[in-house]
């Protein structure tokens, strides 16, 4: 953990992932604390597992030892109250196979369309077991695709802290105030930085 921006400066942070999108996100949130990070573009090994912490684990240690350095890999799942948790840690397998079209079929007709996101980001250092850090953002599933904005659930998710916009319909700086993702990162800027 850093004490201090000396201590900051010695050391380069990576987030670990091929998704543009979630990088700049974690970018833009992790700049408000004064961190900065680079990509490491690479496709990270993700196991499938039945809890976000233990993928985002694996990840950031097979990541950390393989290029030595420093990384962070966060892993995110949709977690919709009517069916039971699906998809949950299978969000991004279920996004390729349906997409958001199929969430709605899935959904149609269906009252309860409450649903939370919930982020997890893993810390590894090479050689050094994770650190996770978690976050939650609540709301429903929308009864359409709105907005083009961000990826994956975000133009169906309307998170109940907003204005009835989905994060679809919201640019990167509005989500980055509500999203699971930067409250997960937030948790770990404190931690890094010694914040309490």
């Amino acid at each position: 953990m850093l004490k201090n921006a000396k201590d900051k400066d010695k050391r380069k942070l990576h987030v670990a992932t091929g998704n543009k999108h979630k990088f700049m996100e974690l970018r833009e949130i992790l700049s408000r604390f004064g961190i900065n990070v680079e990509w490491l573009k690479s496709k990270i090994i993700e196991i499938q597992a039945d809890d976000l912490e233990t993928i985002a684990s694996f990840s950031a240690r097979v990541a950390a030892n393989e290029y030595g350095v420093p990384v962070i890999v966060e892993d995110a799942g949709l977690f919709i109250e009517e069916l039971k948790g699906f998809p949950g840690p299978y969000s991004s397998y279920v996004f390729k196979t349906i997409g958001n079209e199929g969430i709605l079929k899935l959904l149609k007709g269906v009252k309860n369309r409450r649903a939370y996101f919930k982020s997890v980001i893993a810390y590894c250092e090479p050689g050094n077991n994770p650190i996770t850090f978690d976050g939650y953002v609540y709301g429903v599933i929308s009864e359409e695709i709105r907005g083009s904005h961000g990826f994956g659930y975000d133009p169906i998710f309307c998170p109940e802290e907003g204005d009835g916009r989905t994060f679809g319909e919201m640019i990167l700086h509005e989500k980055n105030k509500l999203s699971h993702r930067a409250r997960a990162a937030e948790k770990f800027a404190r931690w890094f930085l010694g914040i309490k």
